[in-house]
């Protein structure tokens, strides 16, 4: 049930850097007998060097609740940074784009830049009694 969550800063939709997802944390929470709530928390950074304009998080819930988009929350020192949702397509698979840097003219803004903590929240169908036998 682990749903991969993968956070990558991107150069026109080319991917140059992806975090690697054995540092993710995953749990699960049920909410009643047959959802649950599954959390997925992984580390992201934004070198200073950084020349790219976007970054993403993406990923596919393994058993999605219809109705129920992806929370995605990141973190910086323990405070929050940046709250967003996205919905879950028909397969499963979600994707979130954010800016990481913004160059206007001459004026370049580093929206993120350091070490984040990305929590990702999925609404999740739990395995029933027969189907975990």
């Amino acid at each position: 049930m682990l749903a991969k969550a993968i956070i990558t800063v991107i150069a026109l939709l080319i991917t140059v850097t992806t975090v690697n997802t054995a540092f993710a944390q995953t749990s699960l929470t049920p909410i009643d007998s047959s959802i649950g709530i599954e959390k997925t928390v992984v580390p992201f950074s934004a070198p200073k060097n950084n020349k790219l304009p976007w970054g993403f998080v993406e990923g596919k819930v393994a058993s999605p609740v219809d109705g129920h988009p992806v929370i995605i929350q990141i973190f910086k020192n323990g405070e929050p940074i940046h709250f967003a949702q996205t919905p879950v397509k028909e397969d499963g698979s979600y994707e979130y784009k954010f800016r990481v840097r913004d160059v206007t003219g001459t004026k370049v803004t580093r929206i993120f830049e350091g070490d984040y903590i990305v929590k990702i929240f999925k609404v999740v169908h739990l395995p029933t009694a027969s189907s975990s036998a």
